[in-house]
């Protein structure tokens, strides 16, 4: 888990905070949010709020008074408390690519099955830079669907010991996440501090979905943390100025917060963004775009004024494969993403082909660039030692550092060492197979999976989550 001690990049003055402000009041207050759930609807009937149908009209007062209930930062214990996480202030947090129908491992390209779910999951536990396998990092489509998510959440709880993401796709599912998750933790143990944070997407423009809801309710009353994101592509989904995308999502993601902390005050939030805009050529989904990252830079500013911890960024790309394009659109995410401070980051390895593809190559290329970021964001140490004075008295005029004493007893660590990118030169590249990045990359991956070791679970716990499984898998079929 990375603490980002550098200062954040902000670029909204107090006016277009305050024009921002109006903006969202008033789509709150004046057009409304659909809410296809009866329980929720119940629940801010209660509160007050005007209900008309499924539409209901805020107090933008009202949505503030929720909203400061929420923490601003909170714990996520994991399976090992050794990689429990902190989200919120200056932490970062990073998860693995979410919810692709497909993968691609090499040249083919082909429906996700639970075998790459797996691998993705021990991916994501071999390498320190993530905090989190997600959740959905790839979607089974060998596994029944009315059941899958038993299948997914086993193998987050089994083959990690690092914090998971739930299943959103219903509030059954959710019940399901839960009950598994109190095997593993223990209820007295989830009640003080979350275990499980789930991705919860507005179905924008203005409405929450009933299978969301269902799944946000379930959540907040067990006390989980969930990250309540507007899911906006400019010119689709919202209008196509980046101004009127922000005031959409702070109106969209404070109304889904307020609910959660109606529903239970205090529950874990986080303020999530997904933000990108439609090629209005094509009308396909663009990332990694000026405007993308503009928009999450101002996100990191609103969520802090509002006291959110925040989601957003990630290697966001709309490319096919593995490629130059993939290359520079996700670095042109993931930069403003640590210079926001982004909290919590959902699809930081392995996104591919706009959100179609879980890749094994991109995923090994995306944790070679958050390597390389966190070199970059760690604090530089000035002093007597790092001014190495007496290599320059050992050197002289017109030497070199080679031999000196300081770079003899640091060479080993005094830079950063790649795990992919390759500093030979053309002869011996070329000797060597003469492999690009996306070849290395396969490699690495595979070399990985196959010195991948499952973290330890007593055997009496994982025969309890399995007999689970079967057990709700035979109800569901029945």
């Amino acid at each position: 888990m990375l603490v980002n001690e550098m200062p954040r990049y902000e670029i909204l003055d107090e006016a277009a905070m305050q024009e921002l402000e109006r903006g969202w009041r008033r789509i709150v207050s004046e057009l409304g949010i659909e809410f296809l759930h009866e329980e929720s609807l119940d629940y801010l009937r209660g509160a007050g709020q005007q209900v008309e149908g499924q539409l209901v009209k805020f107090d933008p007062d009202w949505i503030l008074e929720q909203v400061a209930k929420a923490p601003s930062e909170f714990d996520l214990q994991a399976r090992n408390p050794e990689r429990t996480v902190h989200i919120g202030g200056k932490h970062m947090v990073f998860a693995a690519v979410y919810g692709c129908p497909f993968v691609r491992d090499g040249l083919e390209r082909r429906d996700a099955t639970y075998k790459d779910f797996e691998n993705f999951v021990k991916l994501s536990q071999s390498f320190p830079q993530l905090d989190s396998p997600g959740g959905t990092i790839c979607e089974p489509n060998d596994k029944p669907l009315d059941s899958r998510h038993l299948d997914m959440v086993y193998a987050l709880l089994t083959l990690s010991d690092k914090p998971f993401m739930g299943s959103v796709t219903s509030g059954p599912n959710a019940v399901d996440t839960i009950a598994m998750a109190n095997m593993v933790f223990g209820h007295d143990s989830l009640e003080q501090t979350p275990a499980i944070i789930s991705l919860i997407n507005v179905n924008s423009p203005l409405r929450y979905d009933d299978r969301m809801l269902g799944a946000l309710v379930e959540y907040a009353k067990a006390n989980q943390a969930t990250v309540i994101t507007p899911f906006l592509l400019m010119g689709a989904m919202s209008p196509v100025s980046v101004a009127a995308t922000l005031a959409q999502q702070v109106a969209e993601g404070l109304a889904g917060i307020a609910l959660a902390q109606t529903i239970r005050p205090g529950c874990p939030v986080v303020f999530g963004s997904f933000l990108s805009n439609t090629d209005m050529q094509s009308g396909s989904p663009s990332f990694g775009t000026p405007e993308s990252a503009v928009g999450l830079l101002c996100t990191g500013q609103i969520a802090r004024r509002f006291g959110l911890p925040f989601r957003a960024g990630g290697g966001l790309t709309s490319s096919q494969a593995v490629d130059a394009q993939a290359g520079y659109e996700s670095m042109m995410s993931m930069w403003p993403t640590f210079l926001a401070g982004t909290n919590f980051v959902l699809h930081s390895a392995g996104w591919l082909e706009s959100a179609l593809v879980s890749c094994y190559e991109k995923f090994i290329v995306d944790v070679e660039m958050l390597r390389m970021l966190y070199e970059v964001f760690k604090p530089l140490e000035i002093n007597e030692e790092t001014l190495a004075y007496s290599a320059h008295q050992e050197v002289g005029q017109g030497g070199h550092f080679l031999g000196a004493v300081h770079t003899l007893e640091r060479f080993r660590e005094c830079f950063y060492r790649p795990l992919l990118s390759s500093t030979e030169n053309y002869e011996r590249w070329a000797r060597n197979g003469g492999r690009d990045a996306a070849m290395r990359a396969s490699e690495i991956s595979k070399k990985t999976l196959e010195e991948y070791e499952e973290p330890p679970m007593e055997a009496d716990l994982k025969d309890e989550l399995k007999s689970y499984v079967d057990r709700r898998r035979k109800e569901l079929g029945d």
